[in-house]
């Protein structure tokens, strides 16, 4: 009889460790999905947040070039100025400042004619349509390059 009860015990003993093992592989699962998600968001962030301009913001990133490793060349556009600036490792220095063009998108945003510059989608619209159009001369379309 002491046996059976050994055996139930150590069957009962190997229960409790599979699902130990299955509570910390749980745990362990949920904890890279958490990570992963904030990597992600991060990601998301930068990627989308760099271009963004903010109504009533007085500082606007026109461009950057990355130069090496850790230099890049900045374009601000600070209140109708452009300054541009030479961004290294622990270092911004002002390599020039030139006032900002008529048809910047800031002065577009600020009631500047938008029609001095297209938007993507109107450009490629208006060439659709010119592409598209029936033509009413005897020439046949012209045909893609293969």
């Amino acid at each position: 009889m002491s046996t059976a009860v050994e055996t139930v015990h150590q069957g009962a003993a190997q229960a409790d460790s599979l699902l130990g093992f299955a509570a910390l592989g749980k745990t362990a699962l949920a904890l890279v999905l958490v990570v992963g998600l904030i990597v992600l968001c991060s990601w998301l962030l930068r990627r989308i947040g760099a271009g963004r301009s903010w109504a009533g913001q007085p500082l606007r990133v026109v461009g950057s070039t990355l130069l090496g490793q850790r230099e890049r060349v900045v374009i601000v556009e600070v209140q109708g100025t452009w300054l541009v600036l030479g961004v290294g490792a622990g270092q911004i220095n002002k390599l020039h400042e030139l006032p900002a063009p008529a048809d910047s998108p800031a002065a577009a945003a600020n009631g500047a004619t938008a029609a001095a510059s297209p938007r993507f989608a109107e450009r490629f619209a208006s060439a659709l349509r010119q592409r598209l159009a029936p033509h009413h001369d005897d020439t046949p379309p012209p045909q893609a390059k293969p």
